[in-house]
């Protein structure tokens, strides 16, 4: 990518950003930290990678998608809405009652969502059927899936893991946003994971391990697992919790907490004056 695309993506991020903080204070609910951690890498997956049409969400060759950390919605409801599967004012809606958007992504209400999510690790699981039925139907289609790193402590996906490997599915992408924090603590204090690398590699897997909010490393993964064969690859992404917003930053009492008036303002001056930044500069 030249400079001008990676500035492209980081005024999306950055407004996806906006879109999380929107989100969450109108909900006075909801998880800011890890949507903001997250939303490089909703940015390039959605403008960069996958083939989805917001004019026709639910078409058959379409790449599919699983927020496997289903409560880090508001970035990815945000970054669906800026590619155009809904209007952005939705977003003022997050939570309410009868709302299009939830708390956790629903597949039945809300285009763009591929699969209702919320219980953690169980979005990988789904995204190992998705890519085993693409196998089975000769589909080119290809399966992403977003995991917290906390969410790696649950069993499921280590079965999940090994069923992916075990059916040779080349076509799954999963990408774990590491980071470091969860909602008791820091992952390593509440149950540590690492070696992550050697533990993805050890169940069959291509480990590619970025910085999760370079787009040119995010690019560079996703295109070298496109070249893997025969094995499912995994991309251990280090991000920082609360991304952007200054106060929010490394701070796990931003894992699932609203932002007040004040803190809203303060975090969409910081936001905005970082987008004034990038568009001055493109």
């Amino acid at each position: 990518m030249d400079s001008s695309e990676i500035k492209q993506l980081q005024i999306l991020a950055a407004k996806s950003r906006m879109g999380a903080i929107l989100g969450t204070y109108h909900a006075k609910s909801g998880h800011p930290g890890g949507s903001l951690s997250a939303a490089d890498i909703f940015t390039y997956l959605y403008f960069k990678e996958m083939n989805v049409d917001p004019k026709n969400p639910d078409m058959q060759d379409r790449d599919r998608f699983v927020l496997s950390k289903g409560h880090c919605c508001p970035a990815l409801y945000a970054t669906l809405a800026l590619k155009g599967f809904f209007e952005w004012d939705e977003l003022t809606k997050l939570r309410h009652v009868g709302a299009m958007l939830q708390g956790h992504p629903d597949m039945k209400g809300t285009p763009g969502i591929d699969m209702s999510t919320g219980s953690l690790g169980q979005g990988i699981s789904a995204a190992c059927g998705m890519a085993l039925a693409a196998k089975l139907d000769n589909k080119s289609y290809r399966t992403y899936t977003v995991l917290g790193d906390g969410e790696v402590e649950e069993g499921q996906v280590w079965e999940a893991a090994m069923f992916a490997a075990h059916n040779k599915l080349d076509n799954l992408v999963v990408i774990v946003d590491q980071n470091g924090l969860q909602i008791d603590g820091t992952v390593e204090e509440v149950a540590g994971i690492e070696p992550l690398d050697k533990k993805f590699e050890s169940f069959g897997f291509e480990v590619i391990k970025i910085d999760g909010h370079d787009f040119n490393q995010i690019e560079s993964a996703l295109e070298k697992a496109k070249t893997v064969k025969g094995k499912p690859t995994a991309i251990l992404a280090k991000t920082v919790k609360g991304k952007g917003v200054s106060f929010m930053e490394n701070q796990v009492g931003w894992h699932g907490t609203a932002p007040n008036k004040e803190q809203y303002e303060q975090a969409t001056a910081e936001l905005q004056a970082e987008i004034d930044r990038l568009e001055g500069n493109c």
